[in-house]
């Protein structure tokens, strides 16, 4: 897994064409090849799938994994993914990703860094206004690997027009509306699910 070394706005821009994160670690036989590209910013504390335009307004306290997302089953894996882009929403919003991280494989660099692009872009600190929450429409396909205890499946992502700026005084740059499909694995821990790779796709129209 390689580490994100491009300039900020070359990944906003990147954000805008291709993948919003990398894979969780180089040693994922069902990963498939790592995506490179830094993730995008994303908002919010309000459950993915009905999530409000973003507003100014910080939340309190980061989003508790609701009851239905506890537990291994294919059900509580629908409800831990639409959780997880609700704590991405919530990093994005606040620049606090550590509640991110503690829903994570420990060897996900990809959402380490996420967690790191939205300590250095967000809401809280003027680099991300707009409509910039991540929502999930649905989950599908939700299976449990032949050979392994994870689980894969996607998701349909949308996420609205935003502004992001790297700086107080860089220029903004504008994102339009976007579907993603989003790949996602997930790992037992504890009893529960936590992110183990995650990858968003921009679907064609």
């Amino acid at each position: 897994m390689t580490h994100r070394n491009r300039p900020t706005l070359a990944l906003l821009a990147c954000l805008a064409a291709t993948a919003l994160l990398a894979s969780c670690t180089q040693a994922s036989p069902e990963a498939g090849h790592p995506n490179t590209a830094p993730p995008a910013p994303s908002s919010g504390s309000s459950p993915s799938g009905s999530s409000p335009a973003a507003t100014s307004s910080t939340p309190a306290v980061p989003p508790s994994r609701p009851t239905a997302a506890v537990g291994l089953s294919l059900a509580a894996g629908e409800a831990f993914v639409r959780h997880y882009v609700d704590l991405m929403n919530y990093a994005s919003q606040t620049g606090d990703g550590a509640p991110l991280l503690a829903e994570s494989e420990a060897g996900c660099e990809g959402c380490k860094q996420y967690a790191d692009f939205a300590a250095k872009i967000n809401a809280a600190n003027g680099g991300l206004s707009g409509d910039y929450f991540e929502r999930v429409a649905e989950v599908t396909g939700l299976t449990r690997g032949k050979n392994s205890d994870r689980l894969f499946g996607t998701a349909a992502v949308t996420i609205g027009s935003y502004t992001t700026k790297d700086s107080p005084t860089a220029k903004p740059v504008t994102s339009k509306p976007r579907s993603y499909t989003e790949k996602v694995a997930l790992s037992p821990s504890s009893g529960n699910w936590v992110m183990y790779e995650i990858k968003l796709e921009e679907r064609q129209p």
